[in-house]
């Protein structure tokens, strides 16, 4: 019998305390224990505080509970390089979003022309994401060989810029009725507009299922679908036969070229079901007679499907724009807003608040380290690069630059990030090793000027006017186009740029 004041441990029956054994236990072992635990706390119990709330998401509570497991979705996004990266993203993240998340991680300039496009190997087509697409949407209705690519567009809203540069007179079929003088804003607003009915005509070449010709039809792009004539011009009810719809299909960009399918020219699109994986039987490949036409067709079709949510989604950017207070940087990397403009000219430095005077300061930096460079190698300091030398690699640091890559190579990639004019790049010349090529393009037309090596009084300089304009190095030379045109069609205005992820 126990003695008074004394409890012996026979006396007080307690479950058994089970012993974790795991070290480092995994998520789902984590989440498994804390159920457990919560199961055997008593109701009356109250909920512990959670010590460190700041610690919490801003939208969790910071009382301690179960882990609420999201139903995320992975996504695999590819560059130009043909470097991956997985994101983990929810089932109602936006195309403009993803992209916005893949700017972030890779340190890119968020300039809104960045887009997701949904690649086809083996169809050999591709297009970009409209802003507002559910990603994983989009990926549910892709074969397990397609991808998300990640690169510019600048033409992605161009035509909301320059509409008549988008629909020719004669392709639009209420210009003709009014001899042509629309002006642009009730160009665009009869395609915005619901109600309206505007119509896009002209002829397109159709490829005949299962066979590699192609038969010349005159086409109406309308609301309701595409639709072809079985006479001539015609566009009586009786002689419209539809061709596809736009709600459940998407248009395409073929880029297999014209020899894989006997195309007549090298102006190829393809309208596909959504539904449609990889059969090639259900595609309605088209090609048109130039650039002009093909765009005209597929922004056409663009807004004719979408109508007002591809004006909304381009005031997104335009209205954050507005909203920025004076004197404000435009939006950059995480790393360069990290750093701030200081002036060491007295004898404490000071951080420069004006974005005006730190911009003329970094302009006159950038001026100087050259001119600093040059007088340290006349008295001999030991710096490892020449002037003349330096000057033919600093280029090859620069988003422009694309090293030795083919003519046709540069065609392509200018093609795919939107041939908008003073879309630009530089590249090693092929025919000369000490030259270099220019690529631009404008009015969509892609041009090449060769940049040639001149020497004066024993220093390298580069040219694109046969001596008259002379430039120490590349970057001074792409600076000056970008304010002035000189001998270019037009000003250099957006670098053709390769991100890696």
């Amino acid at each position: 019998m126990a003695r008074p004041g004394f409890v012996t441990t026979h006396t007080c029956r307690l479950p058994p305390l089970r012993k974790r054994t795991c070290d480092n236990p995994s998520p789902c072992t984590f989440r498994q224990c804390l159920k457990e635990e919560q199961h055997l706390r008593p109701a009356s119990m109250p909920a512990i505080p959670n010590p460190f709330p700041e610690l919490c998401s801003p939208a969790g509570s910071p009382v301690l509970g179960s882990i609420q497991t999201s139903d995320n979705y992975i996504v695999k996004v590819w560059s130009e390089d043909g470097a991956g990266k997985v994101v983990e993203i929810p089932a109602d993240m936006t195309a403009r979003d993803v992209c916005q998340l893949l700017v972030y991680k890779s340190h890119c300039l968020d300039d809104n022309a960045w887009t997701l496009v949904e690649h086809h190997p083996v169809l050999g087509l591709e297009r970009c994401l409209e802003d507002h697409e559910l990603v994983v949407q989009v990926q549910a209705s892709m074969g397990s060989d397609s991808k998300f690519l990640f690169r510019k567009n600048y033409a992605k809203y161009e035509f909301f810029r320059n509409p008549l540069n988008f629909f020719p007179e004669q392709m639009v079929a209420w210009c003709q009725d009014t001899d042509g003088s629309i002006p642009q804003s009730q160009l665009l607003q009869n395609f915005l507009n619901s109600s309206s009915c505007p119509e896009i005509q002209g002829y397109l070449h159709l490829k005949e299922p299962g066979r590699k010709s192609w038969k010349k039809l005159y086409m109406f792009l309308r609301r309701s679908g595409l639709y072809f004539s079985t006479k001539g011009t015609s566009k009586e009810p009786r002689h419209l036969q539809l061709l596809s719809d736009l709600e459940d299909s998407n248009i395409f960009t073929i880029i297999t070229g014209r020899k894989l399918h006997n195309a007549p020219t090298d102006y190829q699109f393809c309208i596909k079901p959504s539904k449609v994986t990889s059969d090639c039987k259900e595609l309605k490949m088209l090609c048109a007679e130039d650039e002009q036409s093909r765009t005209c067709w597929m922004t056409a079709f663009r807004l004719l499907k979408y109508g007002i949510v591809l004006y909304q989604s381009y005031n997104v950017p335009q209205q954050r724009k507005s909203n920025l207070p004076p004197f404000t940087a435009p939006v950059r990397s995480v790393s360069e807003n990290s750093l701030v403009a200081m002036d060491f000219s007295g004898r404490t430095g000071r951080v420069i608040d004006n974005p005006v005077e730190a911009q003329s300061a970094a302009v006159e930096e950038g001026q100087t380290w050259r001119k600093r460079s040059q007088r340290m190698n006349v008295l001999g300091s030991p710096s490892p690069l020449h002037p003349s030398s330096l000057s033919t690699v600093i280029h090859r640091t620069q988003v422009w630059f694309h090293g030795r890559i083919m003519r046709e190579e540069a065609h392509k990639m200018i093609i795919q990030q939107g041939q908008v004019d003073g879309l630009f790049l530089l590249r090693d010349s092929q025919s000369n090793p000490k030259a270099f090529v220019l690529t631009l393009c404008h009015h969509q037309k892609i041009k090449h000027f060769q940049i040639l090596p001149c020497e004066e009084d024993g220093q390298v300089f580069f040219s694109l006017d046969d001596g008259a304009t002379k430039f120490t190095d590349l970057i001074h030379l792409v600076e000056f186009y970008q304010l002035n045109r000189g001998v270019l069609p037009c000003k250099l205005k957006h670098p053709c740029t390769a991100v890696a992820l």
